[in-house]
């Protein structure tokens, strides 16, 4: 009797396993319904809402805004900028001024803001909105202007042209200066120059720039011997990793005074000896 009652105990608990398993089951499952089905809130964010950059490179923004409402909603975007500014909205890569927003939906944007290269070093707010006709989300970006970097490659003279003789060189002085507010690292001369035309600087890099301030550089230009007579172009560049300038420089080349002494003396020798022939021969 004992037997057969644990034997059928043990079979009520094995068959009610199953079932408390399934309402397990079952009950995660509409607890996990409940978490997707909850409403979204409307708003506008920004993983960043400070950045600081030079005026001269834009201020990039990544922002999420989400239409936690039941229905289809046209968002507008708005923004106050200081005087100057311009700013850019993209979806997915493409430029947009408006958007349109399912019910629930969460959409990237990415905001593009540029300053004048004038902009003080400041930081400044610049209030974003993105209106419907039944609410407006605003976002508060902060935009720090650091200063700007830019750089000038001229000559002390300003003069951009000169004259070589074939086969020689010439010394061109370059001024390189610093018209940012933000000094300059690692500054690095090169040059475009015709075939086998050969340039060298000195200094060839400039280690800092401070702003405001400027180099004076020392370029030996080597022409080819029988470079044909003309007007060549040459171009010198300065680059560091946050601004470049480049200058175009012409170059009259000119044949040496001794390669036309040469020249004439050919053409008499030439001459005479016509001469001679025909005096020598002609009498027969």
């Amino acid at each position: 009797m004992l037997t057969e009652l644990l034997i059928t105990n043990t079979e009520r608990r094995f068959s009610f396993r199953p079932f408390l398993i399934a309402l397990i089951v079952l009950a995660n499952s509409l607890y996990l319904s409940g978490q997707t089905a909850a409403p979204l809130k409307s708003n506008f964010e920004a993983r960043l809402i400070n950045i600081e950059a030079p005026s001269n490179e834009p201020f990039r923004y990544s922002t999420t805004l989400t239409n936690g409402s039941a229905q289809t909603v046209n968002y507008s975007f708005n923004a106050q900028l200081p005087e100057g500014w311009q700013i850019s909205y993209r979806v997915e890569g493409s430029l947009v001024t408006s958007l349109q927003m399912q019910p629930n939906k969460v959409q990237e944007i990415s905001i593009e803001i540029s300053c004048p290269l004038t902009a003080k070093p400041s930081k400044y707010k610049i209030p974003v909105r993105a209106i419907s006709h039944t609410d407006t989300l605003q976002l508060d970006l902060e935009a720090v202007v650091k200063g700007s970097y830019a750089l000038e490659l001229t000559t002390p003279s300003g003069r951009l042209s000169d004259e070589v003789v074939s086969g020689g060189s010439k010394e061109i002085l370059l001024k390189v200066k610093n018209t940012g507010t933000l000094p300059l690292n690692t500054l690095d001369l090169s040059s475009q120059l015709p075939s086998r035309w050969e340039a060298t600087f000195n200094p060839s890099t400039i280690k800092q720039l401070e702003a405001g301030k400027s180099v004076d550089v020392k370029v030996n230009l080597k022409v080819p011997d029988k470079t044909i007579a003309g007007d060549y172009a040459a171009k010198f560049e300065i680059k560091s990793s946050n601004s470049n300038a480049d200058i175009s420089f012409r170059m009259i080349v000119k044949t040496s005074l001794l390669s036309g002494w040469i020249g004439m003396l050919v053409i008499v020798l030439a001459i005479g000896l016509v001469y001679y022939l025909i005096r020598k021969y002609g009498r027969r």
